[in-house]
């Protein structure tokens, strides 16, 4: 049953049903990949399939297009793929249950993977249709984009032709996105030693933030519990001798942790004034976050007597030490784009193991020499602590091209067709558009696509009107010559 068959524009539709009846979650992927093959082998349109499910698609330049530069439509294959807790659907083999609700579609009890299923929607119809003017397309449809990108990381894209991208992967029509950050985790481990000992033990959390995005939200400068519990712990440090028994906060690097916790070694005598001190503290971080952090607490619980093994005196200072000067949040604005992030820091992650603690953090940056800046930093500073970093997922950013012809003509486009100039904007997140450029370099990029709301969440919905309005904008585009 076709239920989105009286939609237009009509192929557009029908291809998105077509890839919603395929489960194509991040990860699962031969299906969709096995099938966007087909559709080119049906077609005779040349085509490539590599290891990591990637496909290419071309198509040649319809009369009259044949000396315009070339173009490449870009979009992922995969989806996040989630569902509510009474949802019976197993998305790893079942379709998508598709809805129409007014002017959304969406997807019953699941996340709908307009994000970026309409992207490969939109480049199927192209691909198909005998009726559109436009020059050679090269259709780049990647994997995994939502786990890292690793379908983009993995990719030839030595045959190209195309010195100019559009990117069909944002979320807000009449934005175009001109830049994007790129990113990597940095781990930093830092050596201990540890000692066995018995004595008073006490817990103290931070908790209560907001947390959130480390890219979206970072420009909040909402608290970091991780480097909070760093301060709380070198307060009390100044004050009396403690020993740090276990830490830990955050649940991934590249979300702001609301909450991070300590345990430590007392000394008897120090109980009260230890107790005192952590209210005092408490009270000083309210007043400094008191209109961001609303509901920030910070509390001390007596764990009793107790035997353990602990960080001995030297390590605990160098730990301390450490967490103090780590580097967080925002490293610098962009000069082009007013209150864009250009490059930031969010320590995400903190456990203590048996021989070394280990701070994870995400760093993002829309210029790759900045980003290299800062992991240099963290080398530094993890090396003053005796330790070292590993570093994992690392992928380039998109800057900012202030003489982009491609994103020149799309304004002047939308502007024609809609009578209103589009917000050329950037994003402190990824895009596989940096990874392209890291592979074609001097490529053209502009991100942009149809209203999408509440992405990768069971209320996920496309808009249908949106969906047209793009659609049409898109082959305008492809006109220009």
């Amino acid at each position: 049953m076709q239920i989105l068959k009286e939609l237009q524009p009509a192929k557009v539709f029908q291809y998105f049903e077509e890839i919603c009846n395929i489960p194509h979650g991040s990860g699962n992927l031969d299906g969709i990949s096995s099938y966007l093959e087909q559709f080119a082998k049906e077609r005779g349109l040349f085509h490539v399939r590599d290891y990591a499910n990637n496909i290419i698609i071309v198509k040649e330049a319809t009369q009259g297009y044949e000396e315009v530069e070339p173009i490449i439509l870009q979009g992922h294959m995969d989806m996040v793929t989630v569902k509510k807790v009474d949802c019976e659907i197993d998305l790893e083999k079942e379709p998508l249950k598709l809805k129409i609700d007014g002017d959304f579609i969406y997807a019953e009890g699941t996340s709908l993977g307009g994000d970026d299923g309409i992207a490969v929607a939109y480049i199927l119809a192209i691909m198909d249709s005998d009726d559109i003017a436009h020059p050679r397309i090269e259709a780049v449809i990647t994997t995994d984009e939502e786990i890292g990108m690793e379908g983009a990381t993995a990719i030839d894209l030595s045959m190209l032709k195309a010195k100019r991208m559009m990117n069909i992967d944002s979320e807000e029509e009449g934005i175009l996105l001109a830049s994007c950050a790129g990113g990597a985790r940095i781990d930093c481990n830092i050596p201990i030693v540890r000692e066995e000992k018995a004595g008073i033990f006490y817990k103290i959390k931070v908790g209560g933030l907001l947390g959130g995005h480390s890219g979206v939200e970072i420009n909040k400068e909402r608290g970091n519990a991780i480097k909070m519990l760093g301060r709380v712990l070198y307060m009390i440090s100044k004050e009396m001798p403690i020993q740090i028994a276990d830490l830990s906060g955050g649940e991934k690097d590249n979300a702001i942790p609301r909450e991070a916790e300590a345990v430590v070694l007392v000394e008897n005598t120090q109980e009260k004034r230890f107790v005192e001190f952590v209210k005092k503290i408490e009270e000083i971080l309210k007043n400094e976050y008191n209109t961001k952090e609303k509901e920030l607490y910070l509390i001390s619980v007596r764990l009793g007597n107790q035997n353990k093994r602990i960080l001995k005196q030297e390590s605990t200072k160098r730990v301390i030490d450490f967490l103090m000067v780590l580097p967080n949040g925002i490293m610098a604005m962009s000069i082009d784009i007013a209150g864009l992030v250009e490059t930031s820091l969010n320590v995400g992650i903190l456990k203590l193991e048996e021989n070394e603690m280990i701070a994870s953090s995400a760093i993002r940056s829309s210029i790759e020499s900045a980003k290299k800046y800062i992991m240099e930093q963290m080398e530094v500073v993890s090396s003053l602590a005796g330790g070292s970093i590993s570093v994992h997922g690392d992928y380039p950013g998109w800057q900012y091209d202030p003489d982009s012809k491609l994103r020149a003509t799309m304004l002047q486009v939308y502007e024609e067709m809609f009578g209103i100039k589009p917000k050329v904007e950037a994003i402190h997140a990824g895009l596989e558009c940096g990874i392209m450029i890291s592979k074609i370099p001097g490529l053209d990029c502009v991100s942009f696509g149809p209203n999408i709301y509440d992405i990768h969440t069971t209320e996920e919905r496309l808009s249908i009107s949106s969906t047209e309005r793009m659609w049409n904008y898109i082959l305008e585009v492809l006109k220009r010559k």
